[in-house]
């Protein structure tokens, strides 16, 4: 949490101690007798002249019967979108959807309409992809197939492969590659009878 997050969490905690206080219909003087701490110190408090500490607030929350971060509040959760500036190659768009390195790296990727020739590859690995729209022709050693929405197919990068448009339109998929040949879990549940 940097400074400012901080000390906006902090200015926040008196007008929650005043509105939380006033809620239950309790008064300083109440609140003072229920958790030993003088009026003048609560009044400091809800006007932040004081600056909490965990002994003012503990005996505030007991009191009141809330939890502490009741009292306290939460900073502002931060917005989690994947907002990754996508890379073009080859005519193909990819936005990274993992931001480590190494391990397992997930991208979208989008091939726009083209009618390709195959240029099988090989390289150290296992790949998953799955089809969002589109038709998606993959050619995986001896096999050539066409994937439309909703299938999905995995394999061993070191088999010669190649996947691509079939020339009838855009094709967008999910690709999740385990460079060190990490395979995916994919579990389903069994359905019901």
């Amino acid at each position: 949490m940097s400074d400012d997050d901080m000390d906006e969490v902090l200015a926040e905690v008196g007008p929650r101690l005043r509105r939380i206080r006033k809620e239950r219909g309790a008064t300083l003087a109440g609140l003072s007798e229920a958790t030993g701490i003088s009026v003048s110190t609560l009044s400091r408090l809800e006007s932040g002249l004081r600056r909490p500490s965990l002994e003012l607030l503990l005996p505030i929350a007991r009191a009141h019967e809330v939890a502490l971060d009741e009292l306290v509040g939460t900073p502002s959760v931060r917005d989690p979108r994947v907002r990754a500036k996508p890379l073009v190659r080859h005519g193909r768009t990819f936005w990274p959807l993992t931001r480590q390195p190494g391990g397992l790296q997930a991208f979208k990727v989008l091939v726009p309409q083209a009618t390709e020739e195959p240029d099988l590859r090989t390289h150290e690995g296992y790949e998953w992809l799955y089809v969002l729209s589109g038709r998606l022709r993959m050619v995986l050693g001896e096999h050539d197939v066409v994937l439309t929405a909703g299938e999905a197919v995995e394999f061993d990068t070191r088999v010669p492969h190649w996947f691509g448009s079939t020339g009838e339109g855009p094709v967008e998929f999910l690709s999740l590659f385990g460079p060190q040949g990490e395979r995916m879990h994919v579990r389903a549940r069994p359905t019901r009878r």
